[in-house]
Parts: C-alpha cells; sequence; structure tokens
C-alpha cells in the first residue's frame, strides 16, 4: 500500500470519528436542552402555582373589603336602635366631618419655613414644576404639605369641570400611552417616562386608576400625575380605580402613608384628597371607539347613564344606597347631621346619595373582569363587580359602536393580556406587584387605525441577578407563607372540618378529603393537592397529618388566658377592625375611648355572626389599657396580633430543585 492509500485510510478514519464525536454531542446537548425546558417548564408552573396563590388571598382580601359595606349598611338601617343604645359611637360614624372649606382654611395657617429644602412649586404651574418634582422624588425628598394641599386643591377645581367620560382623539403623528395600576410604585413610573417621554401636549397619556395603594410611594405618584395634570389638562386622562377610595387606602396602606409622612398636616390632606378621587372621571374614550375605563363591564352596562351620573356622590364602594322611607331619611341626628344613606359624613340632604342603579354602574365599571366563559356573572373572588364574558363584550362595544375595552385591575405576569378575540386588553403597570421578580409591567401605544404596541419593563434590584431558581424560590415562599397565616387565622374552623371527616380520631385523613376541608373552610380556590407537600406532612400510605400543618406558625398571643378563638377572629378580622376604627378615631390620635371600643366589638360581632362571650373581650381590652387612662392605642394593640413562623419549611426541604 503507498503512501497515498495509507494517507487516504488515515483521513477516512480521522472522518468517521468526528463524526461519532459530533453526533454524540448534539446527542448530549439535546439531553440537556431537554432537561433543561423540563426544569423551566417546572420552574415557571412553581411561580404560576405562587402568582395563583398571590392572587387569590388578594381577591379574598377585597371581598372581605366589600362586605364591609353590609356592616355599614347595617349601622344605617338600625340607626334609630343604636343612636339610642351607643349615641356617641354613631356620632363619630356618621357625624359631620368634611365640610366645604376654601383654600385659606387650609392653607392660610401652613408656614413653609426657609429650612425647608424640598421642591417649591410655582403656580399656575408649568413643565418645568414637572421636571422639579420628579428630580425631587428621585432624590427622595418629600413635599411640603403646603405644597399637597394647593395642588390638591387646584386639582379639584378643574376636574370638577372635567366630564365623566374625557374624550380624546389621535393620529398617525400623535400616538397615546395607556398606563394600568401603578400602586404606589413610583421606580416603574419613571421607567415608563424615562422609556416613553413625559406628558405633553404631543404625547398624551391615560393612567387608569389605582395610583395608590400597596406601595410605599403612592404620595409621590399621585402629586407628579395631578401636576401633570395641571399643566397638560387636555392631554394627560386620569381615569379612577377602585383605590381611589378613601376607605380603600384605609385597607391597603395609603392612609398610613399621608400620616406618617405628614404629621401635622396629614388629616387636611385626607379630608381634601377624599373629595378629590368623587371628581375623578370614571373613563376615557379614544377616538370614539376605544373604551377605557379601570374594571370592566356588565350585561346591563349602561354608557348613556354613566354619561349622566353625578359621580362626586360616589363617595366609597363601601358606602352603598339603602333604601329608606322618607321620613327615616330626614332624621336627625343630635349635630343636625343628615344620615343620609350612602353613609356620606356631610351635612345636607338626602338627596346626595346616587341611587341603587347608578352606584352598581360605577361598581361594575370599577370592579369586574372578563373571563372566557360566556355570560355575566357575579364577580366572587372579589366580592363586587361582575366576570363578563366575550359574548357580553360584544354586545355592549356594538351597542355603542366602540371597537375595543382597554382595562387594567388585574396583575398579569407579562403586564398585559389579550381576551375576547382581541377586542379586551388588560394592561398592568406595576412591575414586581406581588413579590420581586413576580411580574413584568407593561404600557400600550395606540393610534387610531393602528394595532396597539405593548412595551414591557421590569425594576430590576440586586436580588432580580439571582439565578431563576432562586427566584422562584423567593416567590414561592412568600406565598406560602401567606397561605399558613390564613390557616392559621382559621385554624379552629379548619380542625372541626378535619374532625368531621375523621370518624376514626386517627388525626389522618385522606389527601381528598384535606383538600375539601380546606377549600372549603378558605373559600379559596387553588390546587391544595400539588400545595399540601408545602403546607402538611404525608405519610407514606398517603395521608395527610392534618394538625401538622398549624405546627410552625402561630399567632402571637397579648394575653395568654383569652381563648383561642378570639385572638384568631381578632386576627382574622384585624383589618376590617382597624378602618372601622380610624373611623372611629376621627382625630386620627391612634387612641379611642374603651366604651368606644366596646361598643365597636359589639356590634361587629353582632353584625358578623361572631360567637364569643363579651366577658372576654372585656378582658381583652382592659388588659390592652396598659396606663389605665381609659384610651385603648388600637394600633399598637393589632402589632401584638401577628403570626410569628418558628421554622420556614421552604428554606429547609422544599425548595430543592425538581
Amino acid at each position: 500500500m503507498n503512501i497515498h492509500n495509507l494517507e487516504d485510510m488515515g483521513c477516512g478514519t480521522s472522518s468517521v470519528t468526528k463524526d461519532k464525536k459530533s453526533e454524540k454531542a448534539l446527542k448530549a446537548a439535546l439531553v440537556i436542552q431537554n432537561w433543561y425546558r423540563g426544569y423551566s417548564a417546572r420552574l415557571k408552573t412553581r411561580q404560576r402555582y405562587a402568582l395563583t396563590i398571590f392572587q387569590s388571598i388578594e381577591y379574598a382580601d377585597e371581598q372581605g373589603q366589600l362586605q364591609l359595606s353590609n356592616f355599614f349598611s347595617f349601622m344605617l338601617e338600625n340607626y334609630t336602635r343604636v343612636q339610642e343604645k351607643e349615641p356617641g359611637l354613631v356620632t363619630r360614624l356618621f357625624g359631620s366631618n368634611i365640610q366645604d372649606k376654601d383654600r385659606q382654611d387650609y392653607l392660610g395657617l401652613i408656614d413653609v419655613p426657609d429650612s425647608y429644602c424640598g421642591p417649591r412649586l410655582q403656580f399656575p404651574l408649568t413643565f418645568t414644576d414637572i421636571d422639579l418634582l420628579i428630580e425631587a422624588f428621585k432624590q427622595q425628598q418629600i413635599l411640603h404639605a403646603y405644597y399637597v394641599l394647593e395642588v390638591l386643591f387646584e386639582t379639584k377645581k378643574v376636574l370638577q369641570q372635567m366630564p365623566n367620560f374625557t374624550h380624546t382623539n389621535t393620529s398617525p403623528s400623535k400616538e397615546i400611552t395607556i398606563c394600568g395600576d401603578l400602586h404606589g410604585k413610583l421606580d416603574d413610573l419613571f421607567l415608563i417616562f424615562y422609556k416613553n417621554g413625559l406628558p405633553s401636549a404631543t404625547n398624551p397619556y391615560v393612567f387608569n386608576g389605582d395610583f395608590v395603594d400597596r406601595g410605599k410611594n403612592s404620595m409621590e405618584i399621585l402629586m407628579i400625575l395631578f401636576v401633570s395634570f395641571l399643566v397638560y389638562p387636555n392631554d394627560l386622562h386620569l381615569n379612577r380605580g377602585n383605590h381611589e377610595d378613601f376607605m380603600m387606602n384605609m385597607r391597603y396602606g395609603f392612609t398610613k402613608e399621608i400620616l406618617h409622612k405628614y404629621k401635622l398636616h396629614g388629616k387636611k390632606i385626607l379630608q381634601i384628597l377624599e373629595e378629590v378621587y368623587t371628581w375623578l372621571p370614571v373613563g376615557t374614550i379614544i377616538d370614539n371607539e376605544v373604551l377605557v375605563i379601570h374594571g370592566g363591564i356588565s350585561e346591563s352596562t349602561d354608557l348613556t347613564l354613566l354619561h349622566r351620573i353625578e359621580r362626586n356622590k360616589m363617595r366609597s364602594v363601601l358606602m352603598p344606597p339603602i333604601p329608606m322611607d322618607a321620613d327615616y331619611a330626614e332624621r336627625k341626628n343630635k349635630l343636625g347631621t343628615t344620615i343620609v344613606a350612602q353613609g356620606i359624613r356631610t351635612s345636607g340632604s338626602f338627596s346626595e346619595q346616587l341611587t341603587k342603579q347608578e352606584w352598581e354602574q360605577i361598581i361594575d365599571i370599577l370592579w369586574s373582569d372578563p373571563r372566557g366563559k360566556r355570560g355575566c356573572y357575579p364577580n366572587t373572588n372579589r366580592g363586587g363587580g361582575c366576570y363578563f364574558g366575550p359574548d357580553i363584550t360584544s354586545k355592549i362595544l356594538n351597542k355603542y359602536q366602540l371597537k375595543m375595552l382597554v382595562r387594567s385591575h388585574e396583575c398579569k405576569p407579562e403586564g398585559y393580556e389579550i381576551c375576547h378575540d382581541g377586542k379586551v386588553i388588560t394592561v398592568f403597570s406595576a412591575s414586581n406587584y406581588y413579590e420581586e421578580g413576580s411580574n413584568r409591567g407593561a404600557y400600550i401605544r395606540m393610534s387610531s387605525g393602528m394595532t396597539p404596541r405593548f412595551f414591557q419593563y421590569q425594576i430590576t434590584k440586586a436580588t432580580c441577578f439571582r439565578p431563576l431558581y432562586q427566584r422562584v424560590n423567593a416567590i414561592e415562599s412568600s406565598a406560602i407563607r401567606m397561605l399558613k397565616e390564613r390557616m392559621i387565622s382559621r385554624k379552629t374552623d379548619l380542625i372541626r372540618a378535619f374532625q368531621l371527616q375523621d370518624r376514626n380520631k386517627s388525626g389522618k385523613l385522606s389527601m381528598g378529603q384535606w383538600a375539601f376541608s380546606v377549600e372549603n373552610v378558605l373559600g379559596l380556590n387553588l390546587p391544595w393537592r400539588s400545595l399540601s407537600s408545602h403546607l402538611v406532612t404525608t405519610d407514606k400510605d398517603g395521608n395527610i397529618d392534618y394538625m401538622s400543618g398549624f405546627q410552625d406558625v402561630h399567632i402571637q398571643k397579648p394575653v395568654k388566658e383569652v381563648q383561642s378563638t378570639l385572638i384568631e377572629t381578632v386576627y382574622r378580622y384585624r383589618s376590617d377592625l382597624q378602618i372601622i376604627f380610624n373611623i372611629i378615631d376621627s382625630d386620627h390620635s391612634g387612641l379611642i375611648s374603651m366604651e368606644e371600643f366596646r361598643s365597636m366589638w359589639k356590634l361587629f360581632k353582632s353584625h358578623y355572626s361572631v360567637h364569643i362571650d363579651d366577658s372576654q373581650f372585656d378582658e381583652l381590652a382592659e388588659r390592652m389599657d396598659l396606663n389605665k387612662d381609659g384610651s385603648i392605642d388600637f394600633n399598637e394593640f393589632l402589632k401584638a396580633f401577628y403570626v410569628v413562623h418558628k421554622f420556614d419549611k421552604l428554606n429547609k426541604s422544599d425548595s430543592k430543585l425538581e
């Protein structure tokens, strides 16, 4: 064999070896790729489960919030009886609180000291003030109460001239940007303005409600939006959301933020803000074809009626109209204040309320959610508004010659979602809404005749650079923690339900029995079977030790002798009780009298059918009054009712990579 043949043979062998190596490498790459896809899919599934938990608990809380309206209705319906027994309490709940004071009554005694180094606004405002405010807030400066009140008074004056629905037009050269919920997340607003430009006559915006609550910078967002609105009233449109509501703010944080940042003038700010909310338009119509509202529609949505409603009569979702006879309606309390059916704490006539039909129309557009199922049915998750199907969307849009509905109100993993054959778009602009890494934010740009364009983003903190599995573990851990807190607040009811199923008194239930009991008691429609490994221990036969769900958490008890049912009840209803307390505590001192506290509890207990002996609560109240001055610091008291996690199971075994 000559040298050429040898070389030919060598080359052939080398080629075959290379082919085999390439084939192995390709197979290995495919195995790794398939493994990674499966791994990523499992992480995404866990993330979806966590988001489902967050959303279910959020909606359950909102449902509890709306149920408070029944309590206030109960107060008004039983006004005569309650007034006889507890005159002081009723006066505090429904007495005159807000009067129509002018600007000088609020601003006359407020000085801006020379030492104040925050932004100083010049009225009438210009685009320079928008820049000034944004730069100050980036430096975490606080706008002085004097300027906050000036902005609120000026905003109210301009809003009073606006219709219920603002109309605006676009062109191919003038797009409009629609932003969804911001919920006090200032960094998201900064990022939107950085990417999309500041509002101006050539860069119009619609902010579709829920500017406040939950996040820590609701005041800053409100001031930027209101100042921008005052500079560009025809090009920046502000729709009311379900959180532009003074009662919602008491539960979800904005009231607390204001009183913390403005200790001296917080009460004045809250009073004027309550008025401003009522004058916010309820929707925007773009090019006579796109309806932008915060929540959604129902089969009975009547845009003609909604255009005519006196929207400023809608004080709060928690103050529904109550049918009353004329004599009852005009009955006066000792202060000469009319007890109006909507619970508005102002002097005036019974006509100051909306009709039931008008009130329901506004509730529907602020609270409703789209679903794939046809028809219109009660929104059982939130407790207010409705679920509306694609047929309802088509019916309402066709009736009013509209092409599309843009709404917000729901957190979406990608920041937006399209449904109902492209006729409904949800946009949500608060990224990391539930937990860092939980969701992206988005905004929409659209103009006449053009397809809407979506822009997504996510505020990135240092922790966002962690590997995906670590971020998912953190989100999942937080979600499970919230579930455990929900379970501990219903511990007595859960144990009773478990024991009804456990006929053999073995302390164990099948997976199906446990899941049925938990869903029945908590009222959360969740994949309990999948979640069980995070919440309880299971034996080798697949049976669940149902008491294990309470082993690593408990409610901190301020008084050991008080029965656990009372502790759980106070924890479960702590937000509702705090809202009622805050209304009674009209001067926001954080204190109410022992008698008011007892009266509040008795009324609450009566309406919510809580079966707890009054002596138990009296004992708790006595022990709460540590300095025996006859007053109770309820805010401090509630801090004693928090859930203690002895250890976090997710940090041990459940967070292992799957």
